[in-house]
Order: structure tokens, then C-alpha cells, then sequence
């Protein structure tokens, strides 16, 4: 287990600079002033002042510099979108409130996803298999900003359960979290449901009911710990989804946190922000997926050595 978290913390600096790489050559080519345009009278001279002063007339003296400033200094650049505020500022803001909607959007998905799955397994055939298949279905075939819509308009708008903006109180975090991990828990409940009908028919689990044990605790002791293994691998591609996917879903329900800040720093040409944001979600993906790495050889041992040999 040791050898595999040094082997991926190895891995770690590699990945961010390709990621840096592909970042910066696209944030670099977008269309677009960073500093103005002519129609905002912004004076010539103060322009090409501050591109010289930001190396925005290099690309070799801007990626050398800022590559120098986040790994010696932990900075990473002002904000050109942002005047005010530094981008390390932006982040520190934003940041908590993104994190807090996809933690919360990944335990709905891992509970209802769950729940789910489990509910179609102990009864093959009835209408709880039924309802959990069309709420599969449902999940896989709505985007969430469809799902996030009727949401608004069924609790927000008719029932006036909620607010239908901010995030004022914990409450308000319900529907942005059922909209967003709608989707990746119709993904776990569909790998629940079949990893259980699979591991049932396993030779360990006919010799646990030879024993005497009850069809629940057979499922629950013994085949639930198996059939999770999917659905914990799904984890490291359900936490991209969820991070990126809050962007759309903090736009419908004008959450206050780094979605609207990427979309004004891809709009702007923003290479300091977006550089930022990138690198930022990168890293915390990258960790996530070690964690779950972590996880799925704690719940099966035997692919330990697979994973620390790739």
C-alpha cells in the first residue's frame, strides 16, 4: 500500500505539468485581449505597459515566470478579469463553496445510488427493481441542468419549498445536490444492482447460505463488500463529473463559487485565472483518484500489486 501512494504521489508533478502544457497553449491561442479592448478607452500605452509587466507578449517569459511563482512562492498571478483580487484570493473564496455542492452531490449519489441498487437486488422482478430501473434511466437520460429546471420549478416555483437562488442556508443545498448527483447515482445503482445479481451466484456466497444465514445478511455481510468494488472505481470519474458539472449547476441556482469565476476567465482571456482554476481542480482530482485507488485495494487485496505495477 505504501509503494502505491509514493508511486502515485511520483506521478503527480508529471500529470500537472502536462496538464499545464495543454492548459497553457489553449488559454494562450484563445481569441481575445486579456487587458481590454479598444472600446473600453483603455489608453495604448497603459495596454502594452501591463503586458510587458505580465509577460503577455512572451509565452516563454510568462509560462517560465508563472511556473516560478506557483512552485517558489505558492502564487499563482493576479487576477486580469479581477483587478481587486489575486487569483490565490478568488480560489480561496470559491473554492470551499464548489467543494461543499459536489461533497454533497457525491453522498446523494453514493445513498440513493445505493439504496437503489440494493432495493432491485433483494427483490429481482417486483416493482422496487422496476422503480429503480426507471430512476436509472431517468438519471442517465436527463442533463442536469434539465433535471436542476424542473427541480426549481416543481419545489421552488409550485411548492415554494425553497429559495430558488443563493445559498443562504444548508437547505438551499438540497436541490443543487439532487440535480447534480442524480446522474452518477443512476450509474452506482445500475453497478450495485448487477454486481449483486453476479456475486450471488458465487461459490463463497452459496457456502455462506449453507451456513443458515438469512437472504439479508448474506447480502449485506458478504456480497454487498464485492459488488461495491465497481462502484469504487466509478468514484475517481462520479468526483470529475460532479466538480465539473457544478459550473452548469451553480450558474442555474447562482451559487457563488468558481463557475462563475472560470466562465469570466475563459471569457476574458484570463491566463492567470485560468491557469489557476485548472491546475487547482487537477490536483484535487488527482488526489481523489489515489484515494480511491487507496480504497479499492483495501476492499480487495488482491489487485494491490496490479495497481502499483501501473
Amino acid at each position: 500500500m505504501t509503494r502505491l501512494i509514493i508511486n502515485r504521489l511520483l506521478q503527480l508533478p508529471l500529470l500537472l505539468a502536462v496538464i499545464f502544457a495543454v492548459t497553457f497553449t489553449l488559454a494562450w491561442l484563445v481569441p481575445g485581449n486579456p487587458l481590454g479592448s479598444e472600446d473600453r478607452n483603455v489608453p495604448a500605452e497603459i495596454r502594452e505597459a501591463m503586458l510587458r509587466q505580465y509577460n503577455l507578449h512572451d509565452p516563454w517569459r510568462f509560462a517560465g515566470q508563472y511556473l516560478k511563482d506557483v512552485f517558489w512562492r505558492g502564487d499563482f498571478g493576479p487576477s486580469l478579469s479581477d483587478r481587486d483580487r489575486r487569483v490565490s484570493q478568488i480560489i480561496a473564496a470559491g473554492l470551499p463553496v464548489s467543494a461543499t455542492l459536489g461533497i454533497a452531490a457525491l453522498v446523494v449519489a453514493l445513498g440513493l445510488g445505493v439504496v437503489t441498487g440494493c432495493l432491485g437486488a433483494l427483490r429481482p422482478g417486483s416493482w422496487l427493481e422496476s422503480a429503480g430501473t426507471a430512476v436509472a434511466v431517468i438519471g442517465i437520460s436527463l442533463p442536469t441542468f434539465v433535471t436542476a429546471m424542473v427541480l426549481l420549478v416543481v419545489f421552488a416555483g409550485l411548492l415554494q419549498w425553497v429559495r430558488p437562488a443563493g445559498l443562504e442556508s444548508p437547505g438551499q443545498l438540497v436541490l443543487p445536490a439532487i440535480a447534480l448527483g442524480l446522474t452518477p447515482a443512476a450509474y452506482i445503482a445500475r453497478l450495485v444492482r448487477l454486481g449483486l445479481a453476479e456475486t450471488m451466484t458465487s461459490d463463497f456466497i452459496r457456502t455462506a447460505q449453507a451456513k443458515g444465514l438469512s437472504h439479508h445478511q448474506v447480502l449485506f455481510r458478504h456480497a454487498l463488500k464485492v459488488a461495491l468494488l465497481p462502484v469504487v472505481s466509478f468514484l475517481g470519474p462520479a468526483a470529475a463529473a460532479t466538480l465539473t458539472g457544478s459550473f452548469v449547476i451553480e450558474k442555474v441556482f447562482e451559487i457563488p463559487g468558481l463557475g462563475r469565476d472560470f466562465v469570466n476567465a475563459v471569457r476574458n482571456k484570463d491566463q492567470f485565472l485560468i491557469l489557476g482554476l485548472v491546475l487547482t481542480y487537477s490536483t484535487i482530482l488527482i488526489v481523489f483518484n489515489l484515494i480511491v485507488d487507496v480504497a479499492y485495494a483495501w476492499f480487495d487485496p488482491r489487485i494491490e500489486l496490479e495497481l502499483e505495477v501501473s
